[in-house]
C-alpha cells in the first residue's frame, strides 16, 4: 500500500485519482448507466453507488466518534463478512439517483473527506490508535483508511469503468 510524506500528499493522491475517475462517467448515457457487461462486476451506477456508500460511512464514524457514540464498523447492521449485502444496501440506497446526481454526490464527499483530513494533525493522521473506530478491526492508522476508501477504489475502479465503456461501445 502505498504511503504519504504528509496530508498534502494523500489529499493531492485523492484530488488526482478522484478527478481521473470521476472524468470517465462523462460520456456515459443515462439510459444505460444500469446496464450490465459480463466481464466487468459493477454496472456504472453501482462503482458510483459503491463509493459514495463507503464515504458515507467513512464520515459518519468520524461524526459518530466525535459525539461519543460507539462506533460499530463497517454498520450495525453488517459484520465485515457481510459485505456482498453492505454493497447491496449501497446499491439500492445510492444507486437509483441519476449519474449527475451521483457525480455531484461523490464530489462533494469527496471534498468532505478532504476537508476533514485538511483538520487533523500529522499524529492524528499518521499514527495508530488516534480513532476508536480506527482500531475496531484492522488497527490501522486514519490514513490507511482514508486510502482503502478512497485513493484505492478510485485507482481500481478506473480500467473497470473504461472497460464497461470499451465494451459497451463494441456492441452499439
Amino acid at each position: 500500500m502505498r504511503t504519504y510524506a504528509d496530508k498534502t500528499e494523500l489529499i493531492n493522491q485523492i484530488k488526482t485519482t478522484y478527478t481521473k475517475f470521476i472524468f470517465e462517467f462523462n460520456d456515459i448515457p443515462e439510459e444505460q448507466r444500469n446496464q450490465r457487461i459480463i466481464s466487468v462486476d459493477k454496472t456504472p451506477t453501482q462503482m458510483l453507488a459503491y463509493q459514495i456508500g463507503w464515504l458515507t460511512l467513512l464520515l459518519s464514524w468520524e461524526q459518530q466518534e466525535k459525539q461519543g457514540k460507539i462506533v460499530v464498523t463497517p454498520t450495525s447492521e453488517f459484520k465485515w463478512n457481510q459485505l456482498g449485502e453492505l454493497y447491496q444496501q449501497f446499491y439500492c440506497e445510492f444507486g437509483n439517483q441519476s449519474l449527475r446526481v451521483q457525480k455531484e454526490q461523490l464530489d462533494l464527499l469527496v471534498h468532505q473527506v478532504c476537508d476533514w483530513i485538511e483538520t487533523l494533525s500529522s499524529v492524528e493522521l499518521f499514527e495508530n490508535s488516534q480513532r476508536n473506530w480506527a482500531n475496531n478491526k484492522a488497527q490501522w492508522p486514519l490514513w490507511k483508511w482514508i486510502h482503502i476508501n478512497t485513493v484505492a477504489p478510485f485507482t481500481n475502479f478506473r480500467p473497470k469503468i473504461r472497460k464497461w465503456k470499451k465494451l459497451y461501445t463494441s456492441t452499439q
